[in-house]
C-alpha cells in the first residue's frame, strides 16, 4: 500500500501524460503581464501542502520533492519544486490579484518578501506528526512560525505601524488537511485510525486548525482564504487500489466531516474575531463541475474516471489548477463562500 503514497512517480507521470488531454485553452501563466496590472492587495501569504508548494522542500532531506523533470515542463522556469507541469492554483490567483509570482520561503530574500511569501510544504499537515513517512516537511505550525520570522524582518525595515496596516489588507491563503488523511489517518503505520472515528478525527483537526488560524489573526492577518479538501477518494493513488479503478466512496465519506467542520469553523471565526473575514473554497464542487462539464472546459477525454485532470498520483494538471484558481477568484456562492477572492480583496 505504501507505494501508492509516494510523490513524484516518474513512470506514473508519464502514463498520465499519455492519457490526459492538454487541449484546454488555458494559458500556462505566460500571457499575463503583472507589471502593468494594478495590485489589488499589498501581498499574499500562502500556507499549505504539495498542492501549492513551490520549492520549500527542495533542500530538505525529504522524499516529498518535485524539483526534477517531468515536473515543470510547462513552466517558464522549468522544475521549481511545484508538483505540477506548470502553474499551481495560487500562482494563478497571484496573477489575478496583480501580484508577481509569490516566492518560496526557502528562496525569498530582501524586497522579494514584500509581495508575499509561500510557506507551503509537501507532506505537511495540520498535525505535526502528519507526513513523517517522507522524513522532513514543514507542518502548518512551523509555517506560521516562518511567517512570524518574515513579519519581524519586514517590521524591522518598514516600521510596526505601516506593516500592521498593510498586513491587514493582505490575502492569507491556507490549504491544509489533505495529508492529515492521506499521510496520517489512512496510513497503516499510524495509530490514528484506531484512536479516532471519522467525526472524532475531523473534530481534532478542526480544533487544532482553529488555534492555528487564530494565531495568524493575532499576528495581524485579517483576510483569509481557506481551501477545503477535495474528493480524495477519486485521486489516482486511491483509484490504483481499486480492482475496477473506481473511486473509493469510503474515503470520500471519510473527509466529509472535515469539510463540514471547516465551514462551521469559518462561520465561528468570522463572528468571534473582530475585523476578520474568512472565506471558504469548495474544491469538491469545483472538481465535480470540471468533471461534469469536461468538454465545456476543453478536455476531450471525459470517460477516463478522474485521471485526465491529474498530473501525477496526487496533483492536478496546471490547466486544472488555473481553472480552479479562476473559480476561487471570481466564482459564485456555490463555489466560494460567503464571497470570492476578488470581493475579499476589495474590502
Amino acid at each position: 500500500m505504501a507505494k501508492h503514497y509516494c510523490f513524484g512517480l516518474f513512470s506514473f507521470a508519464l502514463l498520465v501524460m499519455s492519457l490526459m488531454v492538454l487541449e484546454a485553452e488555458v494559458a500556462w501563466g505566460q500571457g499575463g503581464d503583472t507589471e502593468t496590472r494594478r495590485e489589488m492587495v499589498p501581498a499574499m501569504f500562502i500556507f499549505g501542502d504539495s498542492l501549492i508548494d513551490n520549492g520549500n522542500n527542495n533542500n530538505l532531506p525529504s522524499f516529498a520533492k518535485a524539483n526534477y523533470p517531468p515536473y515543470g515542463i510547462d513552466f517558464n522556469g522549468g522544475p521549481t519544486g511545484r508538483f505540477s507541469n506548470g502553474y499551481t492554483m495560487v500562482d494563478e490567483i497571484a496573477e489575478l490579484l496583480g501580484l508577481p509570482l509569490i516566492p518560496a520561503y526557502s528562496q525569498a530574500s530582501g524586497d522579494q518578501v514584500l509581495h508575499g511569501v509561500n510557506y507551503a510544504s509537501a507532506a505537511a499537515g495540520i498535525l505535526d506528526i502528519t507526513g513523517r513517512n517522507f522524513v522532513s516537511r514543514i507542518p502548518f505550525g512551523q509555517q506560521i512560525q516562518n511567517f512570524q520570522s518574515t513579519l519581524d524582518q519586514i517590521t524591522e525595515n518598514l516600521g510596526a505601524d505601516d506593516v500592521a496596516r498593510d498586513i491587514a489588507r493582505c490575502i492569507f491563503f491556507v490549504g491544509m488537511g489533505s495529508n492529515d488523511y492521506l499521510n496520517n489517518y489512512l496510513m497503516p503505520n499510524y495509530a490514528t485510525k484506531n484512536q479516532y472515528n471519522a467525526q472524532q478525527f475531523a473534530d481534532l483537526l478542526a480544533q487544532q486548525y482553529t488555534q492555528q488560524l487564530t494565531r495568524l489573526y493575532n499576528l495581524g492577518a485579517r483576510k483569509f482564504v481557506i481551501a477545503g479538501v477535495g474528493r480524495m477518494g477519486c485521486i489516482p493513488s486511491i483509484l490504483a487500489q481499486s480492482p475496477n479503478g473506481s473511486c473509493s466512496e469510503d474515503v470520500n465519506r471519510l473527509v466529509l466531516p472535515f469539510n463540514e467542520n471547516v465551514k462551521t469553523m469559518i462561520n465561528n471565526l468570522n463572528t468571534n474575531l473582530p475585523g476578520s473575514k474568512f472565506i471558504y473554497i469548495d474544491t469538491v464542487r469545483m472538481f465535480e463541475d470540471l468533471v461534469t462539464n469536461a468538454s465545456a472546459y476543453g478536455f476531450s477525454v471525459a470517460n477516463v474516471d478522474a485521471v485526465y485532470v491529474f498530473w501525477d498520483a496526487f496533483h492536478p494538471t496546471a490547466a486544472v489548477n488555473i481553472l480552479i484558481g479562476r473559480k476561487a477568484f471570481s466564482g459564485d456562492l456555490s463555489q466560494v463562500y460567503p464571497m470570492n477572492i476578488q470581493q475579499l480583496a476589495t474590502l
